[in-house]
Formats: C-alpha cells, structure tokens, sequence
C-alpha cells in the first residue's frame, strides 16, 4: 500500500513538473511571437528590432525544443524576417552618411556661389 502511495504521489510531481514546464514554454512562444511582431512593424526605426528579433528567435528556439505550438515557429520566422530588415535598413542608411560625407568633402563651400544657383533653379 505505501509503494503504490509513493508511487502515484511520485506520477503526480511529474504531471505538474509536466504541466509548468508546458505553461513556461507557451508563454516563451508567445513572447517569441508578440516581439517577432514587434520587430517587423519596427524595422524601420533601427535600435527597437535588433534586440526585438534576437529575442524572438531565441525564444522560439526554446519554445521549439520544448514542443510546444506553432507560435514558436511564428516567432523565429518574424524575428528573423525583422532582423533582416533592420540591417538592411542600418546598411542603407549608414551607406548614404558615408556617401554624403563623402560628396561634402569633395564641395569647397567657399566659392559656392548659392545665390546664382538658386536663381538658376527651375520649377
């Protein structure tokens, strides 16, 4: 009798180890998911996706590996789409500063004549 008590009082530590272990990973493939969001709603701004879809991804790994649904997949699929978005657009914008330094340096502002130039504009 008390081998069988042991017994289905160990199975029931198990089911509700089970059971939190289950609720944690759901909570981390919603996570995943709402910064998967985040980050690809957000991509343009550059500081907010980057953090965004590296969590995303990793907590939809996790989610993943404890088997739980399909959020966790959601969630990598947008933060990775995020995070390429976010370093095309860091790409692009960093290319155009650099292009910009670039065009200025080459201009001496000194003998740029703006009022002829302007008087000569078009509209």
């Amino acid at each position: 009798m008390k081998g069988e008590l042991k017994i289905m009082e160990e199975e029931t530590k198990q089911n509700e180890t089970k059971q939190e272990n289950k609720k944690s990973a759901e909570g981390l493939s919603i996570a995943s998911m709402v910064l998967g969001i985040v980050s690809v709603v957000s991509f343009m701004t550059v500081i907010i996706p980057i953090p965004c879809s590296i969590l995303a991804i990793v907590f939809g790994i996790i989610g993943v590996k404890r088997r739980t649904s399909g959020k966790a997949i959601a969630g990598i699929a947008l933060g990775s789409v995020g995070l390429v978005l976010a370093i095309l657009i860091t790409a692009g914008v960093l290319i155009s500063i650099m292009s910009l330094v670039q065009y200025t340096n080459g201009l001496d502002l000194n003998s740029l004549d703006l009022n002829n130039l302007i008087s000569n504009t078009t509209l």
